[in-house]
């Protein structure tokens, strides 16, 4: 286990501190008519610079309206509207210069009859066809495979759960602790996500850090008396630290845009998504730990200790980063 944590750690140093850089896009077409829309378009920016992400429409589309654009958090929203000839059933709808980044846009149609469409484009797929009778079923899997790719790509929490594998041995308690950390995230996330519990990203993004900081610490910390009450009750600590991650996954939940009218089947599939990544992980460290005990068992003390403060160091890196970006 301290090989492979060693190892994972040696592909995540050239990482940046800001894990969740890669902000997915949203689109939003609603019709207004039989042949007429209105478009919210959010992409994700920096300051001044925006991603190179453009709408492209049926070429019988036209605009009916000068596009306005504005500013929304860390993104741009753009405004659009149009009327297309027959309607965009069955037409392609696509974004340009999608395939040249690492990002994706989510994408929801609205009908006049109020159905719902979702779609995830990616580089690898920038573009879908308007359906006619969308189902809940597109919708349910489009944010759960965004909930995946989520946790999947979030480094920081990722090296949450490693720290917690890392430490606590005794499987039952591993259960109670990784039990604890969904149960608390999930309640947070939707707080977020609802609008019911708002923290400004930044803050959240570097207390997390200090949390990874936390338990490096504690893994370090291998000679601590048995009665700390980490070692006695590590789900409590993993229950109180995943309400603070669960504010960055709904916070992210909420960045992409959502109507409120599509958070719950949202929350609940992203949520999903969010908890089958982390299983997925959790399932790959345990599976390469079972193959490096096998064929190179070490068990050399100081590694554990090493592989501590290796964590504890990159958390560190990213909170001051998170914390200057603040400033």
């Amino acid at each position: 286990m301290r090989l492979v944590c060693a190892l994972v750690l040696a592909l995540l140093l050239p990482s940046e501190g800001a894990s969740h850089e890669l902000r997915p896009g949203f689109l939003e077409i609603k019709q207004t008519g039989a042949e007429a829309y209105d478009l919210r378009f959010k992409v994700p920016a920096r300051g001044d610079m925006r991603l190179g992400l453009y709408v492209r429409l049926p070429a019988e589309c036209a605009e009916t309206a000068p596009p306005r654009t504005e500013r929304a958090g860390n993104a741009l929203l753009e405004r659009l509207a149009v009327r297309c000839p027959g309607g965009l059933a069955g037409q392609s709808v696509s974004v340009d210069g999608l395939s040249g980044t690492f990002t994706d846009v989510v994408v929801r149609v609205e009908s006049e009859n109020g159905t719902v469409q979702a779609a995830r484009l990616t580089p690898d797929k920038p573009s879908f066809v308007v359906a006619a009778a969308p189902t809940w079923v597109d919708t349910a899997w489009t944010y759960f495979l965004l909930g995946v790719e989520h946790i999947l790509l979030g480094i920081d929490h990722l090296l949450f759960v490693l720290a917690l594998l890392l430490l606590v041995r005794d499987v039952r308690m591993l259960i109670k602790v990784i039990t604890a950390f969904t149960v608390a995230h999930s309640i947070t996330l939707a707080l977020a996500a609802l609008g019911w519990a708002h923290i400004p990203p930044a803050p959240v993004e570097a207390v997390i850090a200090l949390s990874i900081m936390f338990i490096a610490a504690e893994i370090a910390r291998q000679s601590g008396p048995e009665n700390d009450f980490t070692k006695r009750a590590p789900w409590v600590v993993a229950f109180a630290f995943g309400l603070l991650h669960g504010l960055g996954f709904g916070g992210a939940l909420k960045e992409i845009g959502l109507p409120q009218s599509d958070v719950p089947l949202a929350l609940l599939t992203f949520n999903l998504g969010v908890e089958a990544g982390q299983l997925m992980f959790v399932f790959a460290v345990l599976a390469l730990k079972a193959i490096v005990d096998r064929f190179v068992p070490i068990k050399t003390p100081w590694i554990r200790t090493v592989t501590g403060y290796a964590i504890g160091s990159l958390a560190a890196v990213w909170f001051v980063e998170r914390v200057g970006l603040m400033l």
